[in-house]
This record gives C-alpha cells, structure tokens and sequence, in this order.
C-alpha cells in the first residue's frame, strides 16, 4: 500500500520537475558535503542572476531600450553583490578550475548547482509572470535551419565568452579601482555584457551553458533536454573552448609580465 501511494505520487510530481534537478541536488553531497556551500551558493546565485538581468526589458523598461539597458546593468550588480560573487556560469567555473582557482570537483558542484538554479528559475519566473500579468522571459537560441549543425553560433559563443572571460580577468585581477572598486569593476562587467549581447546575436549570445540548456528544457513541449547536438556544440562546446582559450591567453599575458620584471 504505502509502496503504491509512493509510486503514485512520483508519478503525480514528476512531470513538474526539471530532468536533471535530482542529480543536480546529488552532486551537492560529493566528498562527505564538503562542497555543499559551493552548490548552495551557486544554485542561489543562479536565482538571483536570472531574476534580475533576465527581467530587464521583459518586467522593467519594456518600453524603453535605454531603461533596459540600466535596469540590466543594475540587475547584474544587484545579482553578484546579493549572491556574493558566485561564477553562476560553467564556462567561468571551467577557467576557474583550468587557471588553479579551484580543484575539479569544486567545479563540478559550482556547475551542478548552477544548472539546478536555472532549471528551477525559468519555470519559476515564468509562473510569477503569469500570475501577475508580466511579460514572460525569453532566452537565448540559435537558427536551427539556416545553421543546422550550430557551427557559425558555436564560434558566435566562443569569441563571445572569451571576450566575457578577458573582461573578468581585467577588472577583477588586472585593474585596481581604489575604494570604489568593487562598484566600478560591477559597473563595466555589467555594460561589457550588454555590449556582448548586441555584438554577438547568432546565438544569443548566452556566454553561459547553464543558460542556454535551462532555457531549452523550458521551452521544450515534453520537458526535457535538448536532443539536438547543435545545442550542446554550440552552448557548451563552444563557449567552454571559449572560456579555456580565454585562459591560455591570459596564462601567456602573466607569463609576459614576468619576463619583462
């Protein structure tokens, strides 16, 4: 009896809940809950991010481009200072992890608990919107039928996501601001971005794997993961070789300054 009450209320539940949450949550408890703030962290962070870029245009400034552009920026400041600086991205976790900033499965659980904060926070904010009568978020996509195996949008994210990284790189190790440090380097993080979005819009541009996959599964009609490869070329492959190029180069950059000390 009790066995059949269980059967049928995962049955009941299932098809509300994101594929991927579950494992999403598991890697939370990797090496004995060492890395659970790190999930923690991210799968908020993630929250945060979505809530508050994803609304410029769509809740705020709908009608006015440059109030988008404002409340986007804000929303990015916002997003970080609330969330404590989190990667929220997995093609930033991957830099992280390739230049000694964190070990492996630290980046792993970064990544787990980021996809597990975008999978919940589409159909979370899509809800809200609903609810309240808001316009509904979009997100990031590519033309499938004039770029049907995603190589043109694949180096649309590569470049895309290498200039993002090149950007981090300098206003969070290169350049210091002085006391307003941290609200400048947030401010040209923010214009950065929005200036990569209108640059780069064969494929968005997400520069963000979670982002790309979250919104498909949302989109999609049954719920699940993308089955194309295009997607996973395009959002993971290249913004990751993107991100891992960005590192090299930066590597080369430090590797220079030495030499000329």
């Amino acid at each position: 009896m009790a066995l059949t009450l269980l059967a049928s209320a995962i049955h009941t539940v299932a098809p509300y809940v994101p594929p991927g949450l579950i494992l999403s949550v598991a890697a939370c408890f990797i090496a004995g809950g060492k890395y659970t703030t790190f999930w923690r962290n991210e799968f908020i962070g993630t929250l945060l991010m979505v809530s508050c870029t994803f609304s410029a245009g769509k809740w705020i400034g709908a009608d006015s481009q440059n109030v988008a552009w404002i409340s986007h920026a804000i929303g990015v400041i916002a997003a970080d200072y609330i969330g404590g600086g989190q990667h929220v991205n997995p093609a930033v976790s991957v830099s992280m992890w390739s230049l000694g900033k964190c070990d492996y499965t630290e980046m792993f659980v970064r990544i787990a608990g980021q996809m597990g904060g975008g999978l919940v926070a589409f159909p979370l904010f899509h809800l809200l919107s609903e609810t309240l009568g808001w316009t509904p978020f979009g997100g990031p996509d590519f033309d499938k039928d004039a770029d049907e195996e995603g190589v043109g949008a694949a180096f649309n994210e590569l470049f895309a996501t290498m200039l993002l990284l090149f950007l981090i790189y300098a206003v969070n190790w290169e350049i210091n601001f002085g006391k307003y440090h941290y609200w400048i380097k947030q401010s040209l993080t923010a214009l950065g971005i929005r200036y990569l979005i209108e640059m780069f819009p064969a494929s968005g541009p997400a520069m963000n794997p979670m982002l790309g996959t979250a919104w498909a599964v949302f989109a999609a009609d049954d719920n699940v993961f993308p089955p194309e490869t295009s997607h996973y070329v395009v959002y993971w492959i290249g913004a990751c070789l993107g991100s891992l190029l960005a590192s090299v180069l930066y590597v080369f950059h430090l590797l220079g300054q030495c030499l000329l000390r």
